[in-house]
This record gives structure tokens, sequence and C-alpha cells, in this order.
């Protein structure tokens, strides 16, 4: 449901912008291992995302194909940019986003262009992409930031067993 995927999009430049409230940037900073992104990483993949969520609605909405985004090629790294700076940057880009997506109408979600991997995709299953990859990247940023914490925790490590990141085998 569209109402769904509005309410994720509208939710999640708030949670960010608290967490960027009270987070140390150190802890901001964290990988949960080499490999992994930290949650100013997630962050600033979010934001670059954001761009080009607008870049295929508009695509969408011309009928236009679109390429595949590359984050580890196409994305920027957050540099010196702390965590509200970014959290702000994208609230104000989600803002922009939520006035395009309310000019739509039900009869936009169905219009369909060509993804460069993955073929046919419709607006509506792109708008529900978009929200799972808000919560995906929020999820793995707070698993992130949970990191030292489950290192820290002695005997009760067990209990997060399902958020401790392990390397990949």
């Amino acid at each position: 449901m569209i109402e769904w995927v509005i309410s994720v999009l509208k939710s999640t430049p708030s949670r960010w912008l608290s967490l960027a409230e009270f987070l140390p940037a150190e802890l901001s900073r964290q990988k949960p291992l080499p490999s992994e992104w930290s949650t100013v990483e997630c962050l600033q993949h979010l934001v670059d995302t954001e761009r080009v969520f607008t870049l295929r609605v508009e695509a969408f909405m011309a009928g236009k194909d679109f390429a595949a985004f590359n984050p580890d090629t196409q994305g920027s790294q957050p540099g010196e940019k702390t965590l509200a700076e970014l959290a702000g940057e994208l609230a104000r880009s989600r803002e922009d986003n939520l006035e395009q997506l309310a000019r739509l109408h039900p009869q936009d979600l169905e219009r369909k262009v060509r993804h460069q991997e993955l073929g046919m995709v419709s607006l509506n299953e792109m708008l529900h992409e978009w929200a799972a990859h808000d919560l995906n990247h929020t999820i793995q940023a707070e698993r992130a930031l949970m990191q030292p914490f489950i290192r820290s925790s002695g005997p009760w490590q067990p209990s997060f067993s399902d958020h401790i990141v392990k390397p990949k085998t």
C-alpha cells in the first residue's frame, strides 16, 4: 500500500535527526567490521540515494529508462560531515521528494520503465523498494551502533546473537 510507503518515507528523517542529536561522533563512525559501513556511512548512502530516487521518479513520469546505481563507485564518502549535517540534508531532500510524491496520481503507480539490471519495473515497485531501502540502512546503522555495546555486555552477549555483525564467509 502506497500509504505505508509514504509513512516510512516521512518517518526516516526524524529517526536520523534524533540519532544525530545524541550520538557521539566517534560512535557514529565506528565500523562493526572493517568491511561494513558505520552509522554515518549508512546515512551518507541514504543522502546519496535520495538524489537517485528523485531522478528515478522523474524518469518514470517521463517514460525514460534508467541506469543502476552502484554505491561503491557512485556514492560519496561522508568525509568531515557530521551525522547532524547529513541528517539535516536528508530531511531537506526528503521534504522535497515527499512534495513530488504527493503530486502522483494512482494511475502513475503503474508506469513502467526499464532498469539497467532488473528489466521492466513499475513506479509502485520502486516506491516500495525505496521504503524498504530506508528501513534496511537504518537497521544496518543501528546494528553498527550496537556492536561496541554487545561486545561489552559480558554474559548477556548471547541475548544479542541475531544482531552480532560477523565476517561474511
